[in-house]
This record gives C-alpha cells, structure tokens and sequence, in this order.
C-alpha cells in the first residue's frame, strides 16, 4: 500500500507547484533534532522512574523483614545465629518425655541463658509445670 504525500519545494519552470509522489505505508520519515531530544528526555525520565520505584520496593521489603534477620535475637534470648544450630528451634513442636522438667526444656531452646528461655516457656505454657506426652510449642 502506498500513502500520497505533497511536496512543496518543487519548482518547475519559474514557478512553484506541489509534487506528488508516492510514500510507501510504514516508511517513517527521521525525526528531527528537537523530536530526538525530547524523546531522549521523555526515556530517561521513564528510566529515572522506573530506578526510583525499583529502589523504593527493595527498601520497603529490607525494613519489612524482621530484625531478627540482621544478626537479631529470638523471643528467648538466643542470638540468631546460634538459634538455628539449637536443639529446639524456635517454632518446634516439643512433645514432652518422661524426666522433662520447663529447665530442661529450657536448656535445650537456650543453653547461653537459660532463664530468658524458662521465662518464655512458662509464658508459652501459662504454667510451669511439664507433663509427659503434652506437646509444648517452643517459642
């Protein structure tokens, strides 16, 4: 398909008339050098966005993780670190055997301070009595 385009700088014997000629459909013609530079401004501004809104969204998620996750310590007192090389983990589900008492429990959540780790788990438990064969969430 081919479009119909009207030249106006023809000149033909001492007078000025329009040409017509044949302009295939799809051929663009070049911008020019304002077009050029405004599209160039209008890409970086879309760039400049889209950076912006990408570094907003990696700061909104690092602030919504937990403090934990940045060498925090565990409702027991336990530092992160150690925590995931414990007995229990935070978390578990402990059933409790024959001989258990809440200090053993608490010394196999917390061996580095085994108070903070009794005091949650009496918190946890609402009591501070163990009985065997009850399942104890570790907190």
């Amino acid at each position: 398909m081919a479009a119909v385009e009207i030249e106006e700088t023809y000149w033909v014997s001492e007078r000025q008339s329009p040409e017509l000629r044949l302009v295939p459909v799809g051929v663009r013609r070049r911008p020019t050098l304002s077009e050029r530079r405004s599209l160039r401004t209008r890409r970086l501004r879309r760039r400049n966005r889209f950076l912006a809104g990408a570094a907003l969204l990696v700061a909104v998620t690092v602030l919504a993780l937990p403090g934990t996750s940045f060498g925090g310590v565990t409702d027991t007192g336990l530092p992160t670190d150690v925590a995931t090389s414990a007995v229990l983990a935070s978390g578990t589900v402990y059933l409790v055997q024959p001989g258990d008492s809440v200090n053993s429990i608490a010394q196999q959540v917390n061996p580095l301070n085994v108070a903070k780790a009794r005091v949650a788990l009496i918190r946890e438990l609402g009591s501070d009595v163990v009985v065997p064969g009850e399942h104890v969430l570790i907190p």
